[in-house]
């Protein structure tokens, strides 16, 4: 994926270890639930350096919810993960490493369909579980992701991320990315 999507050749053997899990829905979540692992393993650090007030490593991992088992969530969180990698390790110059109320391509339809109008990931901070998690190397935040229409991507640019939720979260679009839906903002 490094070399396919963003031509990158060298990359640290460490991050092919990287991935993404699986889960399936519960009593109390009916959605299947895709979530990046390792972004948080404190892979540079030796357990006397430490330091639980810092970020682990990258920080992050990345979640998103959808209503049936596929797997574009898992495609697209790897695409997520590998760019986050790269751009955190100074490949793609003065970049932002991905957090909340970013907004970025999905490179094409987010379940690879020709039918999906869902071209952007949105990223949200979650409020339906706890958005950082403590470990012993530190702390992480999971950054919530959602499929967005390019009208919906508009929208979040005039407004915000936020004010973007709120109205996915209102018309039943969030956090569950649906990618056969339609925009919210019809």
């Amino acid at each position: 994926m490094f070399e396919r999507i963003f031509g990158i050749q060298d990359v640290d053997p460490r991050w092919l270890h990287l991935g993404v899990m699986e889960f399936k829905p519960t009593p109390a979540r009916a959605s299947w639930l895709y979530v990046t692992s390792g972004a948080s393993n404190p892979w540079e650090t030796e357990p006397e350096d430490f330091h639980p007030e810092e970020y682990s490593w990258l920080g992050v991992e990345f979640v998103i919810e959808v209503p049936s088992q596929a797997d574009w969530p898992i495609n697209a969180l790897r695409r997520l993960l590998a760019y986050h990698l790269l751009v955190s390790h100074g490949h793609f110059g003065d970049l932002e490493p991905l957090d909340y109320g970013h907004r970025v391509p999905a490179g094409g339809a987010v379940d690879g369909s020709a039918d999906s109008k869902l071209i952007y990931l949105a990223i949200a901070q979650p409020g339906h579980y706890e958005a950082t998690v403590q470990l012993a190397s530190g702390r992480f935040d999971f950054l919530h992701i959602i499929g967005i229409t390019e009208q919906e991507r508009d929208y979040a640019k005039a407004t915000s991320t936020d004010d973007l939720i709120a109205k996915l979260e209102r018309q039943g679009a969030y956090p569950v990315t649906d990618a056969k839906r339609a925009s919210v903002l019809l």
